[in-house]
């Protein structure tokens, strides 16, 4: 029995939007890092990026700290917009399903990587179109200044945010970073709704993990009980429950069951 996916309920967004949103959804998160942490190399417009000077070597060039902060930034933006997105609860609970089923490495870790990529587009597609049409487009235009289109992209992304962290793992960040209480959720900082995001993800993901784990491991102890029964106490019970793993998780179409059951599994605002 196939497990039906709420996420289909919400507004479509078209692969062209898809790719242009996501696209935004870096941008933003870019001038969000820039902004939230400000640089005196970024804020001083006279500083050049590449400075050069004379000497009897001839001419030596040296890359200003501008220039490498702004590297910094680019190469740390993909894991940073992965960790605000749901690809850490998918990734997760994917990996612990391989290991469970006890192939190695089959799937490979790319194919693993695109899947969790791919099913992270389909269930962010709600926010990515708010980003796309609420905040990019008319920025685009020039019928909105930046400020506010940065305003209008966080609110979607900090809604989907608040929607999967737990309220227990926000107070331990509020209190560990000694922040006042606030009376609204959506008041929580930045800073500390993102590692409360990060812990209750990781929860969430390991709570999916042992509950597919069950069954695999049920199989294993009855294999290696009839080998043992057996006198066959040499043979490797994983190479014999292999087969009876892949069989039960093909004959109840495991695949989609996975698919369907993380993408229901998030709660969408």
């Amino acid at each position: 029995m196939r497990l039906a996916c709420p996420v289909l309920t919400h507004r479509q967004v078209s692969d062209k939007g898809w790719i242009t949103a996501s696209v935004a959804l870096l941008a933003l998160v870019a001038l969000c890092v820039l902004m939230a942490f400000p640089l005196p190399a970024v804020a001083a417009p006279d500083v050049p990026l590449i400075t050069s000077r004379s000497t009897p070597r001839g001419t030596e060039y040296s890359l200003t700290l501008q220039l490498l902060a702004l590297m910094t930034v680019l190469t740390l933006l993909p894991s940073m917009v992965l960790m605000m997105t749901s690809f850490v609860r998918i990734i997760i609970v994917m990996s612990i399903l391989r290991q469970a089923m006890g192939t190695g490495q089959t799937p490979p870790n790319m194919v693993l990587t695109g899947l969790a990529i791919f099913l992270t587009l389909f269930v962010m597609s709600p926010v990515l179109g708010d980003v796309y049409q609420n905040a990019l487009v008319p920025y685009m235009n020039k019928n909105m200044p930046f400020d506010q289109a940065l305003a209008l992209a966080e609110k979607p992304i900090r809604a989907f945010m608040l929607a999967q962290t737990r309220e227990d793992d926000i107070a331990m960040f509020m209190e560990i970073a000694r922040n006042k209480p606030v009376a609204d959720a959506k008041d929580v900082p930045f800073t500390t709704l993102m590692p409360a995001f990060l812990t209750s993800e990781l929860k969430s993901a390991f709570t999916i993990g042992f509950l597919i784990y069950i069954p695999f491991v049920v199989i294993d102890i009855i294999v290696a009980s009839v080998l043992m029964s057996m006198g066959m106490m040499m043979l490797s019970p994983m190479m014999i429950s292999m087969p009876f793993k892949l069989m039960l998780f093909v004959l109840v179409d495991g695949w989609s069951l996975i698919m369907g059951s993380l993408a229901s599994s998030f709660a969408m605002p």
